[in-house]
């Protein structure tokens, strides 16, 4: 079952084909949004969309290998799922290299599209959780002092607390303020998981 606001966007020339996969994806609670081509996608992509692209390989225009490396390349995070009635080895390589959860052959075997989307959908929570937690360290950061910033960049780099007094020209016991009033400012109550928090927060800490 869809999460809130996850949307299978399927991109399908065959209107048939098209028509028939929106429909058994609707019967299973599936929202889904319908192109017939990667042209008329791209043109109504939006940055907030959730969910997952259901694309096809073969169409005229930009094919579907085509257009899944373009999203890949401009940032776009919707999971892919590639489908198609002539598949070959060289192009499950290129669509798995694009980071396919799948590559499926029509006609589509209903239980594994199913799993595929679930999948998809799995992957792009984790990105937009991921998202939220780098957002809220980036504002939790911005509460430091530039001091407390020192003290956590000598912390994460694994200096101990005589060390990082030695190196700031301040007390062990400054140190200790500091390293106590940053980590509680952070919310974190250990120094692995401040290590963690650093890893997974945004790049630019400046």
């Amino acid at each position: 079952m869809s999460p809130r606001g996850y949307t299978v966007y399927m991109v399908e020339d065959d209107a048939p084909v098209r028509d028939a996969l929106g429909l058994l994806l609707g019967l299973q609670g599936y929202p889904v949004a319908m192109f017939g081509d990667a042209e008329s996608f791209l043109s109504a992509l939006k940055p907030d969309w959730r969910g997952c692209a259901l694309i096809d390989i073969r169409m005229p225009g930009m094919d579907g290998l085509s257009l899944q490396k373009h999203l890949r390349e401009t940032g776009c995070d919707l999971p892919v799922i590639v489908m198609t009635a002539h598949g070959d080895v060289d192009s499950a390589r290129d669509a798995f290299r694009s980071q396919a959860v799948d590559f499926l052959e029509k006609p589509v075997e209903q239980n594994r599209l199913f799993a595929a989307i679930e999948e998809a959908f799995a992957r792009q929570a984790a990105t937009h959780q991921a998202e939220l937690q780098q957002g809220e360290f980036a504002r939790l950061l911005a509460t430091l002092t530039p001091r407390e910033k020192e003290v956590m960049e000598m912390v994460v780099a694994g200096r101990h607390n005589r060390e990082i007094a030695e190196l700031l020209g301040i007390s062990p016991r400054t140190v200790e303020v500091h390293k106590a009033r940053m980590m509680a400012k952070l919310q974190v109550s250990c120094v692995p998981d401040l290590v963690r928090l650093n890893l997974a927060g945004p790049r630019d800490q400046t």
